[in-house]
Formats: structure tokens, C-alpha cells, sequence
């Protein structure tokens, strides 16, 4: 009984130490891990609009109408004084569960660019929704993301029809694409409100 004591209470020393040791690097590299989020958030959006200036922050400005979709933060962009623009970065459950999307749009109603910001899907399958080197049309070099850009949002955004689909993966394919519709909508609408409906 007495040696049971003993080493529940070494035991016990040793987990207190490891919390103590986990909360202490979690404190130490929480405000890295943030300041590195934020830079690379930076630079999705200016690989969106590379003409923006300035990409002020508006969250909780624009509001969707999916609720399949979940709209987080939200950017206006401008060039000098003038709104160009508009980022949603937007979150849909896919196969693998929660896939993150940057989506721009463009004062003049077309989807900018996409970026996948984060996904679970397998790779090889519903991981190629992010991959640089997966083709949707080889011959004109076109990747998954890559074939929203310059799209209407008034264009159906129907995988199958006017969305090709990732081989094997529907399920990621339409979930990149139902975000990347909703975030075009929502975004296009509050752009038609700030410049006074000239698209």
C-alpha cells in the first residue's frame, strides 16, 4: 500500500510537470504561431488581388445566405480611395471535415482567385482541391482552385456542369465549391451596396 502511495504520487508529480511544461511552449510560441497566421493570411490576400492597396478588415460586415457555409473573416479592398474588391474567407465541411477557403471578388461580380487555406481530405483525392500540380485541364495548365478565377457569380457553380470536379472526390468538390459560391453572392452583393451598383 505504502510503495502503491509512493508511486501515485511520483506519478502524479510527472503529469503536473508535463501540463506545467506544455502550458509554459504553448505561452512561448501561441504569439509566433499568430503573427505567422496572420502573414500568411496577408499574403493569400494579396495573391488574390494583386493591385490591392490596402485590405481592411470588415468581419461580420457581409452575411450569407448558405448555412452549410460559414463566413469568418471578411476584407474590403482597395486600390488608392477606390473598393476593388472583396475577401471572404469562408469554412464548409468536407469529406475529411472542415476545409478553410479564401475566396476574392472583384467590384465587377467575378470571382478574383481562390486559395484553400486548410483541409483534412486524403491526400491524393480530396487534398488535390489545394494542390498546385492537380489539373482540371492540363492543356491550359488550369488546377482545381485555378478555374473559379474570373468566373461570373452568376454562373451556376454546379460541379459536373460548369465546375469540373476533383477525379474521385465529389464530396470535396462540392464543398469548395458550394463556400466559393456563397463567399462570390454574399460579397458581390455588399460590393453592389458600397459602389452604388455599378457592375
Amino acid at each position: 500500500m505504502k510503495g502503491m502511495l509512493k508511486l501515485g504520487i511520483v506519478l502524479a508529480l510527472y503529469a503536473t510537470a508535463a501540463c506545467v511544461g506544455l502550458a509554459f511552449v504553448y505561452s512561448a510560441t501561441s504569439e509566433t504561431i499568430a503573427v505567422r497566421q496572420q502573414a500568411d493570411l496577408e499574403a493569400a490576400l494579396r495573391e488574390l488581388f494583386p493591385d490591392g492597396d490596402d485590405f481592411t478588415d470588415i468581419t461580420g460586415t457581409i452575411a450569407g445566405l448558405n448555412p452549410a457555409v460559414t463566413f469568418e473573416t471578411q476584407y474590403a479592398v482597395r486600390k488608392g480611395a477606390a473598393i476593388i474588391g472583396a475577401a471572404i474567407q469562408a469554412s464548409a465541411a468536407s469529406y475529411g471535415g472542415i476545409l478553410k477557403v479564401l475566396v476574392g471578388v472583384g467590384a465587377d461580380g467575378r470571382i478574383s482567385r481562390v486559395k484553400i487555406l486548410e483541409h483534412q481530405d486524403t491526400p491524393g483525392l480530396g487534398a488535390n482541391a489545394a494542390s498546385p500540380t492537380y489539373y482540371v485541364d492540363k492543356s491550359k495548365n488550369i488546377t482545381f482552385y485555378g478555374q473559379f478565377a474570373g468566373k461570373s457569380v452568376q454562373d451556376p457553380f454546379e460541379v459536373k456542369e460548369d465546375v469540373a470536379a476533383i477525379t474521385a472526390s465529389t464530396i470535396t468538390s462540392k464543398a469548395v465549391t458550394s463556400a466559393v459560391k456563397a463567399s462570390g453572392d454574399a460579397a458581390a452583393a455588399w460590393l453592389i451596396l458600397q459602389t452604388g451598383g455599378a457592375q
